[in-house]
C-alpha cells in the first residue's frame, strides 16, 4: 500500500493505493485562510500538522488491516508558500501563501536591481513567488528575517514533521525563484539577490527518490513500520499531472481548483519568461513543464455562492436550465478576485460583472461566473505559444471538473476536446504513485492514464459565439487597467 498527503489550499487530502493501483482509502480535512489586510493571505502551518492527523486517522478507520501495509508515503502541496523557521524549528510568522500579492512593489523592485534575474530562474518575477516574500519580510519584519534558519515550502514542512529531514524536490523548488531550473540545482546566485545561501534551504531529491523514512515515534503512534519511506513528491500541479498520467512531452491537463491552471510536459526546459508562463522542472527525472496560471477559478464560484446563500450544486442546476440565447446575453465576468498571473501579471487586478440588469437571475450570474474562468483560461492557453501546439486534448481535474456544464463550456471557448476521470485523479493520487516510485515501482506501470469518464467534444458554433464573448472579456479587462488609475490611493 502507498499513502499520497496533498496539502491544498481549501483541504488536506489523503489517500491509499494498493499495488493494483486502486484507492482502498480516502478522507480529507478543510482549512481555512486568513486575510488579515488587503492582498494578504496566510496559514498557520500548525494547522496543516493537525489535519494530518485527523486525515490519517480517518484512514486508518477506513483502509482496516490493510493500514499497516503501507511501504511507502507521498507529498503534494499549493506551492510558492513561505514557511520561515528558527534554528530551534519554531515557525517565525504565518506562512504566505501562493496568492498572497503583497510583494508586488518588491517584484519591481527586484526586476530594476537585478535585470538578469528573470533570465537565471527562467521564470516572470510574480508576487506569488516565494522569493518576493522574502524581500518584502526582510523589508518590513527584519527582526524575523534576521532570525530565519530555513525556508520550506508547504509539503516540505510536513516532510520536517514526517521524518525530521529539511528536504524538497525539484518541481516545487522551481516555482520559488531560487533554483536553476534548467539543472534542477538551487542558484547560489539567485538566493544572494534575496540575501540567502544554500545552508538556508532544504537539500533536494527527485520526486520518484527517497527523502528519508518516517520518524519511529511517528511511525508507532500511527500503527506504521519505521521503515516506511517518505518519497521527494511534487509541486500541487505536477503531482496531479502523475496523477492523471501526463509524463510524456505533450501530455496536458486543465486544473480546476482553487486556482486555474493549463499544464504542458516537455522534455526540455522551454522558458519564455516575458510571457508569463512559467517553466518549472516536472516531478520525475529529465522532464520539465510550462504552465500558464489563474490565481482565482473555482473559488469564484465558491465565492458567488456563499454571497448569494445557495449551494454550487444548486445553481449549477439552474445553470443547466438557461437557453443558449440567455447564455448569449449574460453578463460578462471578469475572474480576478485576487489579481491575475498570466498573462497580466497584475495583482491590482480585480473581479467585476458587466451588463447586469433588474432582471439578471442568480443563474446567469453563476453562468457568467464559469464562463469568465473559461476566458481566462483561454488567455492562458494563448500565452503558451507553441506549446499549445502540441496539445490534442486536456484531462479535466479539480473541483469544477464535476460540473459537465463547466467542462463542456472549457471545451467549447478552447475548441479542443476535454476529458475528464474519476474524482481520485489528483495531487493526492500523484503523491501515492510517486510514493510507490520511490519503494521501486516502475514508472510504466504506475503512471498510467486513468480511464476517461466523459469526453467532451468542442462545438464550433458554440465557439464562434463565445470568440466574440471573449474579444469583450478582453476589452473590459483592458478598460478596467485605465479606470483603476481614477481609483483613490
Amino acid at each position: 500500500m502507498y499513502l499520497g498527503i496533498d496539502i491544498g489550499t481549501s483541504e488536506l487530502k489523503a489517500l491509499v493505493i494498493n499495488t493494483q493501483g486502486d484507492i482502498v482509502a480516502s478522507h480529507h480535512a478543510t482549512l481555512n485562510v486568513q486575510r488579515p489586510q488587503m492582498h494578504w493571505a496566510e496559514q498557520d502551518p500548525e494547522r496543516w500538522w493537525q489535519a494530518c492527523g485527523e486525515v490519517i486517522a480517518g484512514l486508518r478507520q477506513q483502509a482496516g488491516q490493510a493500514w499497516s501495509e503501507i511501504r511507502a508515503i507521498g507529498l503534494s502541496g499549493q506551492m510558492h508558500g513561505a514557511v520561515l523557521l528558527d534554528a530551534q524549528g519554531k515557525v517565525l510568522r504565518p506562512c504566505i501563501l501562493w496568492n498572497d500579492t503583497r510583494s508586488a512593489p518588491q517584484c519591481i523592485a527586484l526586476s530594476a536591481e537585478h535585470p538578469e534575474m528573470m533570465q537565471l530562474c527562467s521564470n516572470m518575477i510574480m508576487p506569488g513567488f516565494t522569493a518576493p516574500k522574502l524581500r518584502w519580510v526582510a523589508e518590513h519584519e527584519p527582526d524575523i528575517f534576521q532570525r530565519i534558519d530555513k525556508v520550506l515550502l508547504p509539503k516540505d514542512y510536513l516532510r520536517w514533521r514526517l521524518t525530521g529531514q529539511f528536504v524538497s524536490e525539484p518541481s516545487d523548488a522551481a516555482g520559488t525563484l531560487w533554483l536553476d531550473i534548467a539543472k534542477r540545482d538551487w542558484s547560489d546566485e539567485l538566493l544572494a539577490i534575496t540575501g540567502l545561501t544554500r545552508a538556508h534551504m532544504p537539500s533536494l531529491v527527485e520526486g520518484n527518490g527517497v527523502s528519508g523514512t518516517l520518524r519511529p515515534e511517528l511511525a508507532s503512534l500511527w500503527g506504521l513500520s519505521s521503515s516506511v519511506c517518505v518519497a521527494g513528491g511534487a509541486g500541487d500541479n505536477a503531482a496531479s499531472a502523475v496523477g492523471v498520467g501526463a509524463v510524456n512531452p505533450g501530455d496536458a491537463f486543465i486544473s480546476l481548483g482553487t486556482s486555474g491552471v493549463i499544464f504542458v510536459v516537455n522534455d526540455r526546459l522551454q522558458a519564455d519568461p516575458q510571457s508569463g508562463v512559467h517553466a518549472f522542472c516536472h516531478a520525475l527525472p529529465d522532464r520539465w513543464h510550462q504552465m500558464s496560471v489563474m490565481l482565482s477559478a473555482a473559488s469564484c464560484l465558491r465565492w458567488l455562492c456563499n454571497l448569494l446563500s445557495v449551494t454550487e450544486s444548486q445553481l449549477m442546476e439552474e445553470m443547466a436550465q438557461l437557453s443558449a440565447e440567455q447564455c448569449r446575453h449574460a453578463p460578462v465576468f471578469l475572474p480576478y478576485l485576487s489579481g491575475e498571473r498570466t498573462p497580466h501579471n497584475d495583482p491590482d487586478a480585480s473581479g467585476s460583472f458587466f451588463n447586469l440588469r433588474h432582471e439578471t437571475p442568480r443563474a446567469l450570474l453563476g453562468y457568467a461566473v464559469i464562463e469568465g474562468v473559461a476566458f481566462a483560461l483561454a488567455d492562458g492557453l494563448a500565452a503558451l505559444g507553441e506549446a499549445q501546439q502540441q496539445i490534442r486534448q486536456c484531462s479535466l481535474t479539480g473541483g469544477g471538473a464535476r460540473s459537465e456544464l463547466w467542462a463542456q463550456l472549457i471545451a467549447d471557448v478552447l475548441q479542443l476536446p476535454i476529458v475528464t476521470h474519476p474524482a481520485s485523479a489528483s495531487g493526492a493520487l500523484g503523491a501515492a504513485r510517486l510514493a510507490w516510485l520511490a519503494a521501486g515501482g516502475i514508472e510504466e506501470a504506475v503512471c498510467l492514464k486513468p480511464p476517461v469518464q466523459t469526453r467532451y467534444q468542442p462545438d464550433p458554433t458554440r465557439g464562434a459565439v463565445l470568440q466574440q464573448r471573449l474579444q469583450l472579456f478582453r476589452t473590459l479587462y483592458a478598460q478596467q487597467q485605465q479606470a483603476r488609475a481614477l481609483l483613490p490611493e
